[in-house]
């Protein structure tokens, strides 16, 4: 009870010297998750794509090429700036770091993804920074780039 009484009487004295000197202190914060932290820490892709890298973008897509990565890796990053900012929205990029936004980390297992990037394409893997030529490759893509 003494204690009580005590921290009662130091949180008064406290509110009443902020009220005397003009000071307070007013936060609100709302609960941060990992994935809003794995979102703020990823990197943006910054570099421009052109209409080839789209194309390609929308190639992989279409015939169901997933992308795994992690956000934290620079590897994977890299890959995404060989596509551009607009190219790389078309891509499906497969999140395996539970820590990440929208973690998909069954399906990494599941596919035996040990490295990142990785790219499935025609349901073999890739793993490894590739140049947009060999993805196309890999693709059986044969439009320009």
């Amino acid at each position: 009870m003494k204690f009580h009484r005590l921290s009662s009487a130091l949180a008064s004295a406290g509110l009443a010297i902020a009220s005397i000197t003009g000071f307070s202190v007013v936060t609100f914060s709302s609960p941060i998750t990992k994935a809003a932290i794995a979102q703020e820490s990823a990197p943006t892709v910054t570099t421009t794509s052109s209409a080839n890298q789209i194309a390609l973008a929308k190639h992989l897509r279409k015939i169901g090429a997933k992308l795994y990565t992690a956000y934290w890796c620079p590897h994977c990053h890299s890959q995404k700036q060989r596509f551009g900012k607009e190219a790389a929205k078309q891509l499906e990029v497969v999140e395996c770091d539970r820590g990440g936004v929208n973690p998909q980390t069954q399906l990494c297992r599941d596919k035996r993804v040990r490295f990142y990037p990785t790219w499935e394409i025609n349901g073999k893997l890739y793993p490894g920074n590739h140049s947009l030529e060999s993805i196309a490759n890999f693709a059986k893509y044969r439009g320009n780039l």
